[in-house]
């Protein structure tokens, strides 16, 4: 018993210097929660709020959601045309075009091979501003008529400044934009007695299907594909206004936003955050049996956590 209490103990020490790195940027000064995760309560989501004092350990993790998979289909689908079901990239940039209240996304740093997000006022592109990320390799060799004439979002001509959705130019583009990176947090509360993650924000990667140099470093190459990144809190609104394409056998319509709270896709990871600062796994490991022998070690890792605290 004595041996079960000084376990219980060294434990809540050495996770609470852990969240001392990990989890301020959660909450403001004061303590206030600005951490709110979804959960499903008898077919409903619900919102639960955290307190700081209560998130006792947690990580931030990267993952890959690859619409090659097929349980990821239904963000991918429809590319063409569909009164009434969107794909995510079109629920993304019609937000980035809404005329009341525009989706502000941010710019990547400008280190090449760094992909973290940086979600501050001098990152932000707003507006026209957006049209050169959207530009695609093929574009980018031809002249700036034709550049314009091929671009997914395009300005009014009659109110400048203000932006418009092409469907067809979409549905060139989108075939090949096969992949998006998610920033998590994975946390313990204490309160609950649980592990919860949360999505902070996501990127849309774009595949060109340029030719990539031998020898460019993989997060030299992601970090080339990487649009723009989107604060996930920012798109909720516009995402709960849209529904995912049902699968062939289900009629059930579900907002997109229910979609991710549910934990409807696939992912795997692609880093954590650690002692080598978000070191990502392509890093510092190369062949395809050792990268997913590392994603195997994190995910058992972010599940003992939480059984060896029921251990204890």
């Amino acid at each position: 018993m004595k041996r079960a209490t000084f376990l219980t103990l060294l434990l809540c020490v050495l996770v609470n210097v852990q969240a001392q790195h990990h989890v301020n940027h959660m909450f403001d000064d004061k303590g206030m929660v600005r951490l709110e995760t979804q959960e499903l309560a008898e077919d409903t989501v619900i919102n639960v709020n955290h307190r700081s004092d209560d998130v006792v350990w947690s990580r931030i993790v990267y993952r890959i959601i690859d619409m090659r998979y097929k349980q990821n289909y239904q963000l991918y689908y429809p590319i063409v045309e569909d009164e009434e079901y969107s794909s995510l990239l079109k629920v993304i940039l019609e937000a980035v075009a809404n005329d009341e209240k525009p989706l502000v996304v941010y710019s990547k740093t400008e280190n090449r091979g760094d992909i973290r997000p940086y979600i501050r006022e001098e990152n932000a592109v707003e507006g026209v501003m957006i049209l050169d990320y959207l530009d695609s390799q093929e574009d980018k060799a031809k002249d700036e008529d034709v550049r314009i004439d091929g671009r997914i979002l395009a300005e009014d001509t009659l109110t400048p400044g203000d932006l418009y959705f092409v469907q067809k130019n979409f549905e060139r583009f989108a075939k090949n934009q096969l992949k998006y990176i998610i920033q998590e947090v994975v946390f313990f509360d204490k309160h609950y007695s649980r592990l919860y993650s949360k999505i902070l924000a996501i990127a849309p990667l774009r595949a060109d299907h340029a030719p990539i140099s031998e020898g460019t470093p993989v997060m030299d190459a992601l970090y080339d594909q990487l649009l723009f990144w989107i604060p996930f809190d920012a798109l909720r609104p516009y995402m709960a206004q849209q529904y995912v394409m049902p699968k062939a056998s289900d009629k059930t319509r579900v907002a997109f936003d229910e979609f991710f709270a549910k934990k409807l896709y696939t992912s795997y990871i692609l880093g954590v955050s650690n002692m080598h600062n978000n070191r990502m796994i392509p890093g510092y490991v190369t062949t395809r049996e050792e990268i997913k022998a590392e994603q195997d070690r994190i995910e058992r890792e972010l599940l003992d956590f939480e059984l060896d605290l029921w251990e204890y």
